[in-house]
């Protein structure tokens, strides 16, 4: 029963974010329990005005996942597989990296992009993702990959696979679940981020979903209907994409033992 009262509570706000997105326009106050009839304008109004926005924050996204898998899975499988001089220290860097606040590294980036002319450019918000993402990446591959039976390796190499030719077809499929579990945060991470957003955009050529609903709000505080209906368009991505992965994201999360 105590389960049942904290989903509800932690549930009003999705409740009402969904309420208040198909009422008429105007202040939500005056809004019932239950939209009757749905007003779509709300929508109408999100899609004219923020849909270019909701494209910018999916190519960013989805760049910023290719970016980060495509560098932190071969460099976990190193880190995994092969006896190097200073493993240890370099793990304990990129745990270091997690702790360093976005302010400080969106302020460093701001000054670089400026000078490399990054600026409001899909490169850019990609890379600046990517700094969250390939850090947590290679921790969830490595993690996954260390449980690879050697045995498997060493068979492969017995029939004649070089060390790529097992790396991009032996070792990669068998760690799909720890892939789409790395995949799935960066694209959560790129696609919720704010502070980037904020920091490396000036114009309103390339602005992420995020900044679209922060300036969505000062201009049209009359139609809450329409920011609302933002907040839900935004929120359907992550939502789809975390359902259908969740299978496969618990089991990466776990470690996902390979017998």
């Amino acid at each position: 029963m105590i389960g049942v009262v904290l989903l509800a509570l932690m549930l009003f706000p999705v409740y009402w974010m969904v309420n208040a997105s198909l009422q008429p326009a105007g202040t939500t106050l005056r809004g019932g329990w239950f939209p009757l009839p749905p007003d779509l304008s709300g929508y109408v109004t999100a899609l004219r005005d923020q849909g270019r926005n909701l494209v910018t924050s999916l190519v960013v996204a989805l760049g910023s996942v290719a970016l980060s898998l495509g560098l932190a899975a071969p460099a976990a499988y190193a880190l995994a597989r092969f006896r190097l001089r200073g493993t240890n220290v370099l793990l304990f860097g990129i745990l270091i990296t997690q702790m360093v606040p976005g302010i400080v590294v969106a302020n460093a980036l701001y000054s670089a992009y400026n000078d490399l002319g990054l600026l409001n450019s899909y490169l850019g918000l990609i890379l600046a993702d990517s700094t969250a993402g390939v850090p947590f990446a290679i921790i969830i591959l490595r993690s996954f990959m260390q449980s690879i039976p050697r045995e498997i390796i060493e068979a492969a190499r017995v029939d004649g696979a070089g060390g790529l030719r097992v790396f991009r077809s032996v070792v990669l499929p068998l760690s799909t679940n720890a892939l789409i579990t790395a995949g799935v945060f960066t694209f959560l991470f790129a696609w919720s981020d704010f502070l980037f957003a904020l920091t490396l955009t000036t114009t309103q050529a390339v602005r992420p979903i995020t900044l679209g609903i922060y300036q969505y709000i000062g201009a049209h505080t009359n139609q809450w209907n329409a920011i609302m209906a933002t907040a839900v368009l935004a929120s359907v991505p992550a939502a789809v994409l975390l359902v259908i992965a969740q299978r496969h994201v618990a089991a990466g999360a776990t470690g996902g033992d390979i017998k």
